[in-house]
């Protein structure tokens, strides 16, 4: 992926790589319709809305049912993302479907979390889970502590950023800002983690809970502190990075507990 502004990758060119990719598994896809769609549209637009509007002409450009699209998205997204890059490079091309999945998808939870678990192992299903634990809270968060559990970084990586009260450029979770103990299984669960990609996850989610409820976060960390490993210093000392450039005693002490 040769380097130009990100929104530039939303275009034609793309319309035409994911006809190729669809018309192999679903040969009535009207790619070419589909292509002059997206080029008109996209001309004027910025990143998040060439996404939006690719996801709802790729609706469009499917009247079939949504299991059948859902089916069509998990045969077309190739070998799993082996690294901890990648995501907005090399499988830039299904931000898309994801949020596909995100806006379509709600009334179908079995087939969609099956399809955000694939789509997360390529790109990533941070954002299309939200509105998921919105709709299905008692459900979603049993799934995002299953997927802690994963073998795969990417799926353990979603269990923790796709509950982030405040992760950027997507709307607030205000159930987890109101409340965020719901995420305290889950984080407790990748504390150790030995993927960085996770360990990083793992210290942004609780920085998020630090900014609305910082004794629910204090507690948790300062517990993590008393039996420390190294993955799990360097998750505490990551988490507190804010509150240790204000000379916050407390997270000063925990940081040093830990080392």
């Amino acid at each position: 992926m040769a380097y130009k502004q990100l929104k530039l990758w939303f275009d034609k060119d793309l319309a035409i790589l994911l006809t190729k990719k669809i018309s192999e598994v679903y040969p009535d896809f009207d790619g070419k319709t589909f292509a002059e769609r997206v080029d008109k549209g996209v001309q004027t637009l910025e990143l998040k809305d060439r996404v939006a509007l690719m996801a709802d002409l790729l609706n469009e450009a499917l009247p079939i049912a949504y299991k059948d699209q859902a089916k069509i998205w998990q045969q077309i997204l190739g070998p799993e993302n082996e690294a901890e890059t990648g995501m907005f490079t090399e499988y830039y091309w299904v931000m898309p479907i994801a949020k596909y999945v995100e806006v379509y998808g709600l009334s179908h939870y079995a087939v969609s979390m099956k399809t955000i678990e694939e789509i997360t192992k390529r790109n990533t299903g941070e954002y299309t889970i939200r509105p998921y634990l919105e709709k299905y809270p008692d459900k979603g968060i049993k799934q995002m502590l299953k997927w802690s559990k994963n073998k795969n970084k990417h799926v353990r990586r979603l269990a923790s950023e796709g509950g982030r009260p405040r992760l950027p450029w997507a709307p607030k979770l205000q159930q987890y800002i109101d409340d965020p103990a719901p995420l305290l299984s889950i984080l407790d669960q990748l504390k150790d983690d030995p993927s960085k990609y996770v360990q990083k996850s793992v210290a942004n989610c609780l920085n998020d809970i630090l900014k609305d409820n910082e004794e629910i976060a204090k507690k948790v960390l300062q517990s993590w502190a008393k039996d420390p490993g190294k993955e799990r210093s360097w998750i505490i000392k990551h988490a507190l990075r804010n509150l240790l450039k204000k000379d916050v005693k407390w997270a000063i002490d925990c940081v040093k507990g830990s080392a």
